[in-house]
């Protein structure tokens, strides 16, 4: 009988499974759903939750139906999601309102009332991350605040792959990767809530789950769920990871210095390190290899809107051509890369700045929103297309020549992985601006790879992580052009220094946003 080992995997954007093959490391079967995300006012970004569960039930029967795998093959199970992420539920496991995704900004008075009450630098010493509305307490005390009939329902502050991981095994559990996204009262090094700072801001910790190493079996799949999904009952399921850690440990990313790079809905790269070394512009957790003896961290500097951007592009921008290409087969990104590849670099003096849903790293603008600067008759779409890519690339610069100019181990050439990363011409941008060589994985399953991986260590089919370096084959190396590195450089500072021009005019562009909305 053979061994197969699925992984599960939920994006901003969308969900995907892969059934993979324990033996050879092959992909058996794959599938992915697009849901909606919600927008229902200015720097909301959500999900309607109910509709997890769903997707993961398709999923799951679709690629067990196509590749005819038995579910009692199937060894073991791993989620892992974007994040932050959260998903309220009550004592019966439901959830109570829309999830929680990565490009929510609406807490924004929530976090100033934490630095005028317990201060930044107390929070990074604690977290090693800086305060801002990205962690899921800072959520938690916006919901305590202007939703307290839903705060009060709170049973617990689930991740997404923590609540499908609780649908699975009927057991509300975390891990340590994701950990640090709660943020605030998390301390990263000791790896557990400081119930000092929790009681001074009014959080129960008991709205947490417990945590466990990415690797550790939370439970089993439970009886209803196996009728729901079509896996065996009693199939065992791993804590989890994050979605980048899942793709990138799934790409060979196991030793320190390694760095790689998505292009999802966010757009984002990841360092390991063990040295606990933190930089205060920067994202920081534990890595899926880490354990409760040997911590392993990962620095990840991320622009919001990635490949969102060009999502954004094709729903808006590229209607016609989407309608009709349905069903045909042909890729519609395919359409928007060819008609931006014609396009010099630098966009013939287009630049965007992609802050479409706020900036992280390293500016951490919850007010800053996209702006096209230079605008001519002469543009067309693809112009736009191309200086969105450029702007993602220019984002991501400005992170890594900070990490760079610290002296951290950083090993090229840089791994490009998931999303967009698949266009050529998306690749050379980033190896141009970053001046260094680039690299793609050739098997493009991304995060759920990793999950598959994850559930075959934590099951003991495979001794270590290392397997993912012998099944994985990096292609299409791209080397940087240096005059198209000189050229960006020169459209970098314009970058730079347009964004500190409209600075200001963001917050007030936000007061004006505010004008007749309603907290609640």
């Amino acid at each position: 009988m053979t061994n197969y080992l699925l992984g599960l995997d939920y994006g901003t954007g969308g969900a995907k499974a892969a059934l993979v093959n324990a033996d050879d490391g092959s992909v058996t079967g794959y599938a992915f759903e697009e849901y909606p995300i919600l927008t229902p006012k200015p720097s909301w970004s959500e999900h309607d939750a109910s509709r997890y569960w769903e997707v993961a039930c398709r999923l799951i029967q679709k690629v067990l139906a196509e590749t005819r795998v038995s579910a009692r093959e199937v060894r073991g199970v791993a989620v892992s999601s974007a994040l932050p992420s959260m998903v309220m539920v009550d004592q019966a496991g439901n959830p109570l309102a829309n999830a929680y995704n990565l490009m929510d900004k609406r807490a924004v008075e929530v976090v100033q009332d934490l630095k005028d009450k317990i201060g930044e630098e107390r929070i990074f010493d604690i977290s090693k991350n800086r305060l801002d509305d990205h962690p899921s307490i800072v959520n938690l005390l916006w919901e305590k605040k202007y939703r307290p009939e839903v705060f009060l329902r709170i049973d617990k502050a689930l991740t997404i792959d923590g609540f499908i991981t609780m649908k699975l095994t009927g057991k509300p559990s975390g891990h340590y990767s994701g950990a640090a996204f709660y943020g605030v009262a998390y301390n990263l090094l000791k790896r557990s809530f400081d119930h000092q700072l929790l009681e001074e801001i009014g959080i129960d910790s008991k709205l947490f789950p417990n945590l466990y190493t990415c690797d550790e079996i939370v439970g089993e799949v439970t009886s209803s769920a196996a009728s729901e999904t079509g896996l065996a009952a009693g199939t065992p399921v791993a804590a989890g990871q994050v979605d980048c850690n899942a793709g990138w440990v799934g790409a060979g990313a196991i030793s320190d210095g390694d760095i790689q790079m998505n292009l999802g809905t966010c757009g984002n790269f990841g360092i390991l390190h063990s040295q606990p070394v933190f930089h205060d512009s920067m994202i920081a957790f534990n890595y899926t290899t880490d354990s409760k003896t040997e911590p392993v961290f990962i620095t990840v500097p991320t622009t919001t809107t990635g490949g969102q951007l060009i999502r954004y592009m094709r729903d808006e921008f590229f209607k016609a051509e989407t309608e009709r290409e349905k069903g045909t087969g042909v890729d519609i990104y395919d359409l928007i890369n060819q008609e931006a590849a014609i396009t010099p670099s630098g966009a013939e003096g287009l630049i965007v700045l992609p802050y479409l849903m706020g900036e992280r790293t390293p500016i951490w603008d919850v007010n800053a929103r996209g702006t096209v600067f230079g605008l001519s008759l002469n543009h067309t779409r693809g112009h736009l297309v191309r200086a969105m890519m450029e702007s993602v690339a220019y984002a991501l610069y400005d992170s890594f020549q900070l990490i760079a100019a610290t002296g951290q181990k950083i090993s090229t050439p840089i791994v490009l992985n998931e999303g967009g990363a698949k266009s050529i011409l998306w690749r050379q941008i980033i190896t141009d601006v970053f001046n260094v060589p680039t690299v793609l994985v050739k098997r493009r399953t991304g995060a759920p790879y990793g999950d598959a991986l994850l559930a075959g260590v934590a099951t003991g089919v495979f001794k270590d992580f290392s397997v993912s370096k012998g099944w994985t084959e990096y292609i299409d190396q791209l080397e940087p052009n240096a005059a198209n590195h000189a050229l960006y450089m020169e459209y970098f500072k314009l970058y730079k220094s347009l964004y500190q021009h409209v600075k200001e005019d963001f917050k007030e562009l936000a007061r004006l946003r505010s004008r007749g909305q309603i907290s609640k």
